[in-house]
């Protein structure tokens, strides 16, 4: 009897404690949609949260025009007495990322449920991710993977023409940020290069007081 109930709790407790405190910001940007996809599911079902940002810049191999016909036979299909049932044709490239990676990790299980609320997809780099560590796939990005020559085409051109409507907003708010950013960084590389000036200057005065801290490894 205690075997029994010992099996029974001990996913629960395996789900509970697994998940890792620290969110994994990863920018989808020139990121194969499949590829990354399938990486990330696997990131989830380990207990990683995983946050994509920039997912309207991701690529997915083939014209813009095949892609678009797939679309159009994908949202034919729908429930034949009431279409309102489902299934759901999302159309911002967020969403479709997210439902992308549902599929992926068994979304009908406790462990699947679990899964898919670790993640959190984005158009753009909204705050507070704009101004974290973002890391990027190698495994996945087109330049790795896709052989030179092949067509694709950005999940956000493909999601403005089947019926996504902020688009231009998205560009609009990305152009400011990169702005922001842009006046960050020069304000970061000038304060660095000051601080190397008045390091050069001081470095006579301050070769004693460096061999000390050498010597008392540091």
């Amino acid at each position: 009897m205690f075997c029994k109930q010992f099996v029974s709790v001990f996913p629960k407790i395996l789900l509970s404690t697994m998940v890792l405190e620290k969110p994994i910001v990863i920018d989808c940007r020139d990121h194969l949609h499949g590829r990354l996809a399938s990486i990330v599911a696997k990131e989830l079902l380990a207990g990683q949260k995983v946050v994509l940002v920039r997912c309207e810049e991701m690529v997915i191999s083939g014209s813009l025009v095949r892609n678009q016909t797939k679309y159009a036979q994908f949202r034919a299909k729908h429930m034949n007495t009431n279409p309102e049932r489902g299934p759901f044709h999302f159309r911002s490239p967020a969403r479709i990322v997210w439902r992308t990676i549902r599929g992926m990790v068994h979304q009908k299980t406790a462990r699947g449920q679990a899964a898919i609320g670790r993640l959190s997809t984005f158009e753009g780099i909204p705050h507070p991710y704009d101004k974290m560590k973002r890391k990027v796939i190698p495994a996945a990005l087109r330049v790795v993977r896709l052989k030179p020559g092949r067509n694709f085409c950005k999940l956000g051109d493909l999601a403005n023409n089947v019926g996504w409507k902020h688009k231009e907003l998205v560009d609009r708010l990305e152009d400011k940020r990169r702005a922001k950013s842009e006046a960050f960084f020069q304000k970061k590389k000038a304060a660095a290069a000051l601080k190397a000036k008045a390091e050069e200057a001081a470095a006579g005065e301050l070769a004693k007081v460096n061999e000390t801290l050498a010597a008392a490894g540091y």
